[in-house]
């Protein structure tokens, strides 16, 4: 597994800025990421359900059901009887043009500019805490609530992410804004790193999404 590493010349997108589901895009010498456009390389669809308000799962196993692979698919964001996909463009017109049912519920697939797309409504958990240090095990054990050696054991073993990409290095390092995920407990967002405690511990501030 490889450890992580931010980059300028990788960009992370998924559509929209808070996207779960994110491509990655190595941009060559001549693209500073700045001029980076997300609707150059994704697109969205919206759909319409007729008389049913299917769940994430009934779309996903829906478009899956089409040949499409989960990795050309993004975030699939529900309100009532409309939903919101991410993807690819390549398996935009596949959609478009195939897709009219969701288990027993019709669907009518429209395409969808990205800046149209709702933002989704996240209710979030403020949570703080202090650590030794910046590493992924310390602040996922504070953040969760659980021993830094499980959380330690729980990295190892597969089951964390940073910033959606897996990895399994107990002390890789965690910034403001990163996103930590660990698998039965969500996810969560480190949105403030403070000054130091009197015993020289580091004061941090998080959000668990609910």
């Amino acid at each position: 597994m490889r450890r992580y590493v931010k980059s300028d010349r990788m960009i992370l997108h998924g559509g929209q800025p808070d996207c779960d589901r994110q491509a990655a895009f190595f941009l060559p010498d001549y693209v500073q990421p700045q001029d980076f456009d997300p609707g150059e390389y994704l697109c969205a669809i919206r759909i319409d359900a007729h008389f049913g308000t299917p769940g994430h799962r009934d779309y996903l196993g829906a478009a899956l059901g089409l040949g499409i692979r989960r990795e050309s698919l993004g975030d699939i964001r529900i309100f009532g009887e409309t939903a919101y996909l991410f993807c690819l463009p390549a398996v935009q017109q596949l959609l478009l043009e195939e897709w009219n049912k969701v288990g027993r519920v019709s669907v009518t697939v429209s395409p969808c500019e990205l800046a149209d797309v709702p933002a989704p409504v996240v209710r979030v958990r403020p949570v703080s805490f202090t650590v030794k240090s910046l590493r992924l095990d310390a602040v996922t054990a504070s953040v969760f609530g659980m021993s830094r050696t499980a959380a330690a054991e729980r990295i190892r073993a597969g089951e964390a992410s940073l910033n959606y990409l897996a990895t399994e290095h107990t002390d890789a390092p965690v910034g403001e804004g990163d996103v930590i995920s660990l698998k039965g407990h969500g996810k969560a967002r480190v949105t403030r790193i403070g000054g130091r405690s009197k015993k020289d511990r580091l004061f941090v501030e998080a959000e668990v999404f609910l």
